[in-house]
């Protein structure tokens, strides 16, 4: 009877991830609502338990899955979640709304990017080309994290529609964004010549991968609803087939921006865009819960699996990385979820016009959740600075002195993981801290406030009447 058993690698994925997610299914009501959790938390310490520095059942090292198998998995997620966010984003919200994301992408992504740079240089003494790397890195909010957290609950619903579609197109776009800065520490790196490298910054990260990124995502997008408008007005396409293209074409988008080596996150925001321009899309699929279905699956497969490779043991200081170690990193930690976004969101808010009060600005600044996006930058920066395929998991040869590159090799993975892992419970498990707290703070027979009261704009966060519409009704010409 026991040779009958066949626990391999693919069924004990099949058998632990499906066991998550049907817990996570049968009591995300409750957990959403009355625990105020959301499920990349749960993924994460779900994969840190089963994984290989506990009860070292899921490993995903010993399944021979590498760090480019887990780039590629990360890359189809991250794409898919922008090209959602871009089909979920109200009709025409960028000519209305452009002046507030474009604040987000330029200076309040740049004050990021630096300041992060400048706790990464100071804290882990490494050179200005690495400390600029992870402050590229951890620049972007998650688009993946975010929709968790910003998805249907009480909490959510509590958080005025114009700040969530705000915070989401802002978390859809900086991951493609956030190349130029990558690329900035990389290409110090790699190119002796002041003037070879801002050649190569320029034209190909600058002009190729973003320019050129978004306005093949926004032509790809365009086509495909022409495209799929042609097929439904005359009854070729099911029911079924019309849901599926929604996840087909986001994958297409990742394809067509890695084979032009253009930026894929920028392809398949921009298609999302272009595809539900007109909001015809959007009212078509209203009652269909595929997002969410996709939203469940990837994102919290992706979390479980983070939680497995952790590097728990390059959070000690060794020899290569002498600075990095456990309190340097809670330092840095820190410094990143207070000063990152936080005093630039405030000192910005009368310029932004979607944010009407302080506290707005608070609750902007403090939701910028560095996850999946992250992930993959950290592993996109590794991959052009590797002789090979992998990150180098013996100790390196000390007989010859190591130089800026290696010493990013070595620096980057462990800090990027370590911010990923605290921002994922902190930013996770905030909905539960601001909850309690509003509870507390409430009287007797008040609604729960969110940075303040409901019935005042919650304390002072503003709810017109135009946040709950942001656009009006798509006509019936739309569908002509």
């Amino acid at each position: 009877m026991w040779s009958q058993l066949e626990p391999t690698a693919p069924h004990v994925a099949y058998l632990t991830l499906s066991m998550f997610l049907i817990i996570y299914a049968l009591f995300s009501l409750f957990i959403r609502n009355i625990l105020h959790l959301s499920e990349p938390p749960l993924a994460v310490l779900y994969g840190i338990i089963l994984g290989p520095n506990v009860l070292n059942i899921i490993t995903p090292r010993h399944w021979r899955m590498n760090d480019e198998i887990l780039q590629e998995v990360t890359r189809i997620i991250v794409g898919v979640q922008c090209f959602a966010v871009g089909i979920e984003l109200p009709k025409h919200y960028f000519r209305r709304h452009w002046s507030s994301v474009l604040y987000f992408l330029g200076p309040i992504m740049t004050f990021s990017w630096a300041i992060t740079a400048f706790f990464a240089y100071f804290i882990f003494q490494t050179n200005l080309p690495t400390a600029l790397i992870i402050g590229a890195c951890l620049a972007p909010t998650d688009p993946v994290l975010a929709a968790s957290v910003l998805s249907d609950s009480r909490f959510s619903q509590r958080v005025p529609k114009r700040l969530k579609d705000l915070l989401s197109a802002e978390s859809a776009c900086n991951d493609g964004i956030s190349f130029p800065f990558l690329y900035m520490g990389l290409v110090a790196l790699k190119f002796s010549g002041p003037g070879e490298a801002i050649k190569e910054w320029f034209l190909i990260t600058v002009l190729w991968q973003c320019v050129f990124g978004i306005t093949t995502g926004l032509i790809i997008g365009n086509i495909a609803n022409r495209l799929l408008r042609f097929s439904d007005q005359r009854g070729y396409i099911t029911k079924s087939s019309f849901v599926v293209f929604y996840l087909l074409l986001a994958i297409l988008c990742v394809g067509v921006g890695s084979i032009l080596g253009s930026d894929d996150f920028l392809v398949a925001f921009g298609a999302g865009v272009g595809f539900a321009r007109d909001g015809w899309f959007a009212k078509k699929t209203k009652e269909l819960p595929f997002p969410t279905i996709i939203d469940l699956i990837l994102n919290s497969t992706m979390f479980i699996f983070f939680g497995s490779i952790i590097p728990f043991k390059l959070f000690l200081p060794c020899h290569v990385t002498p600075n990095c170690g456990l309190w340097q990193l809670i330092l840095f930690l820190i410094l990143v979820l207070l000063f990152r976004r936080i005093p630039i969101v405030l000192a910005m808010k009368r310029f932004i016009p979607d944010i009407r009060t302080y506290r707005e600005a608070l609750f902007c600044g403090h939701f910028g959740p560095m996850g999946v996006g992250a992930f993959f930058l950290a592993m996109e920066a590794r991959g052009e600075l590797e002789p090979g395929d992998s990150v180098p998991q013996g100790n390196p040869d000390l007989e010859h002195p190591l130089g800026n590159k290696e010493m990013a090799i070595y620096l980057v993975w462990p800090v990027i993981c370590f911010v990923v892992l605290g921002s994922t419970f902190v930013h996770g498990l905030s909905t539960v801290a601001i909850s309690l707290g509003g509870s507390i703070a409430r009287k007797r027979g008040e609604r729960a406030p969110l940075l303040g009261q409901e019935t005042e704009g919650l304390a002072h966060m503003d709810h017109d009447a135009g946040d709950g519409e942001s656009e009006p009704e798509v006509s019936g010409t739309d569908e002509e």
